[in-house]
């Protein structure tokens, strides 16, 4: 523990007595080893935080990739977008969005012309 040995303990401890006091001493003791507790508590606490926040990350990132997947048909390996890249999504909303976006694109084909382009198309 840091490099001291028994005989560096006890002379540190010699030390204590005499500059704090038979009296005090104690207290102190008790004092220090509540510190160390919280400080110990505390520690945990954030290490049980960040193992958190990491499945957390997880959960999104599996989420985004079945998210991402939905459109495809089985058996096909990867989304192809319509420039014929495979997108990659660095956050947990760009699936949604692009999704509604092909949603979108989805229905306007479907619609067929609207009402300007028709009325393009009819005055050309």
């Amino acid at each position: 523990m840091f490099g001291i040995g028994m005989p560096e303990l006890i002379l540190i401890m010699a030390i204590a007595l005499i500059v704090i006091g038979p009296k005090k001493l104690p207290d102190l003791a008790r004092a220090l080893g509540r510190g160390m507790a919280e400080f110990r508590k505390a520690t945990q606490e954030i290490k049980e935080s960040l193992d958190l926040d990491e499945e957390i990350q997880e959960v999104k990132r599996d989420l985004a990739d079945s998210v991402s997947g939905l459109d495809t048909p089985l058996g096909s390996e990867q989304i192809q977008s319509d420039s014929g890249e495979t997108p990659s999504y660095q956050d947990f909303e760009e699936p949604l969005v692009d999704d509604e976006k092909n949603k979108k694109e989805a229905t306007i084909s479907e619609e067929g012309p609207t009402a300007e382009e028709a009325k393009k198309d009819g005055d050309g």
